[in-house]
């Protein structure tokens, strides 16, 4: 099978997403008051609204309106003033009335966007790209969004046992009702994604915009966020689309990558033998690196989907929705670029401190700490915080603020870091305590650095001879020299200013 890269020179691959994310962070289900937890024991949360039972009548989550409302606000949705709950009907045992309650035609939220920035690999993914293609390759992709609707979640299925000639090597399957009824929004993009690396920075920005808002915990380990990713192909050049397949369930981005990946390549090859791609549902098998299939794939009218009669049409009133609207956070976007303007970061830099609302509200508590060093602050999270357990804010302003003075090396950094991670110790204290911090005295640094000279006067004739690269070894004999306590900045410069008169 080709390579994608080989691939995507004769094929353009059409891919569309549909994101489920669970309203984990409400305190109970979408339709009636049973309580929100999947960590309980099976079966306990539920009641005759959630197991479909003859006669009871759904209630609305008043909260789980208010948070898709402000899911679609962030992503540049128009929010509709009237939507109706519809019956998606089909016959599994994770529904036990044998209908899923979900929204029909219109929405919710409905035509937004989200603008993505590719870079990198992903953007030499995508060779023909022509939205806005910048001179290092990289490009803003924009993706519209179909629609996000609000639904419940099915109840969870465990498959138990086995034996020789069981089907699946299970030889049960029970049913946890704990987790019907979930509340659950489900946006669909267009088909406008046109890489896999586009599909996985669309749902890496769109797990950012949800923990910002505060709707969802976003576990894709835990099921709380997954995804199903359509795709086909079509010639380069040619407008029709082709046949698509879709893959379901994926819980995490690699796999979502993976996936598609595969799934194009592999599409490519059945038609350049001459077959045919059939219109499937298939699973990602991540220990195999292939797709299987599940089955046909249903289409709208096999649910047999109208109105629900138990539940009335909802307006939104613009007052409502103005209150939504002010709730909504500062997202992740404009985060980044107030980090980019106030404090002169690297944007890469600013976008992974911005994406995650713990991570920036660490950030900007350091920050607050050392006004002084807030770039050394930026650098520090993005280097060295990520291989901590427990460290402080405190104490990355401490060690942020001995870096920009030029007290501590960036690797002394690391190893102070590595000592007061899970303590309360001051890093200051430690350094002094240690004998790490470096020494900035001019004078008696020149001193070090013309005894150095003197002594290494090949590395000093190979430098003149236009070997600039001795200087390093130069600065090793003197931070040797003075038993690790000078500034290696400043016996850089002093060694440069020596060698060049």
């Amino acid at each position: 099978m080709r390579k994608l890269n080989e691939v995507l020179k004769d094929w353009e691959a059409v891919i569309g997403l549909e994101v489920h994310t669970e309203l984990t962070t409400l305190q109970t289900k979408m339709f009636c008051d049973c309580r929100l937890s999947h960590d309980d024991e099976p079966n306990t949360n539920v009641c005759p609204v959630c197991l479909g039972m003859p006669g009871a009548l759904p209630v609305p989550n008043r909260k789980a309106i208010e948070s898709i409302v402000m899911a679609g606000l962030a992503t540049n949705c128009k929010i509709q003033p009237r939507s109706y709950f519809y019956r998606k009907h089909y016959f599994y045992p994770d529904m036990s009335k044998n209908y899923q309650t979900t929204q029909g035609p219109v929405a919710f939220c409905m035509y937004g966007h989200l603008d993505l920035e590719v870079t990198g690999q992903g953007a030499r993914e995508r060779p023909d790209n022509t939205v806005d293609k910048d001179k290092d390759g990289s490009y803003v992709a924009p993706i519209r969004i179909l629609r996000i609707h609000m639904e419940e979640d099915a109840a969870k299925m465990v498959h138990v046992g086995g034996g020789e000639g069981r089907i699946g090597g299970a030889s049960e399957s029970l049913i946890d009702y704990n987790r019907c009824g979930t509340p659950l929004i489900e946006l669909v993009t267009e088909p406008d994604l046109r890489t896999p690396e586009e599909a996985r920075l669309f749902m890496e920005k769109l797990r950012q915009t949800f923990l910002t808002l505060g709707i969802s915990d976003c576990s894709l380990e835990n099921g709380s966020m997954r995804c199903d990713g359509n795709v086909s192909i079509r010639r380069r050049g040619t407008q029709a689309f082709g046949t698509k397949t879709e893959m379901k369930n994926i819980n995490s981005f690699k796999s979502l990558h993976d996936a598609l990946e595969y799934e194009i390549c592999r599409q490519a090859e059945v038609l350049e033998e001459g077959g045919i791609v059939y219109q499937e549902t298939r699973h990602w098998e991540p220990s195999k690196r292939r797709t299987v299939v599940m089955r046909v794939k249903e289409t709208a009218d096999d649910y047999r989907m109208y109105p629900d009669p138990d539940l009335a049409p909802f307006d939104l009133s613009e007052e409502f929705v103005e209150r939504c609207r002010a709730r909504v956070p500062e997202l992740p976007d404009a985060k980044r670029d107030r980090y980019v303007q106030a404090f002169g970061l690297k944007r890469a830099d600013a976008a992974q401190l911005a994406g995650d609302p713990a991570v920036a509200r660490f950030f900007e508590e350091a920050a607050q700490a050392a006004p002084k060093a807030v770039a050394t602050v930026a650098n520090v999270m993005v280097n060295l915080v990520p291989a901590t357990k427990a460290v402080l804010a405190s104490q990355v302003a401490s060690l942020s603020s001995l870096l920009a003075q030029d007290a501590i090396t960036f690797a002394q950094a690391r190893e102070v870091l590595e000592v007061v991670d899970g303590t309360d110790l001051d890093p200051e204290k430690v350094v002094d305590e240690r004998g790490m911090r470096q020494s900035t005295d001019t004078d008696a640094l020149a001193a070090t650095v013309d005894e150095v000279l003197g002594r290494c006067t090949d590395q000093v004739r190979q430098y003149r001879e236009g070997n600039k690269k001795v200087v390093g070894f130069l600065v090793g004999q003197c931070m040797k020299a003075s038993r690790g306590t000078g500034n290696p900045k400043l016996f850089n410069q002093l060694l440069r200013e020596r060698l060049e008169s």
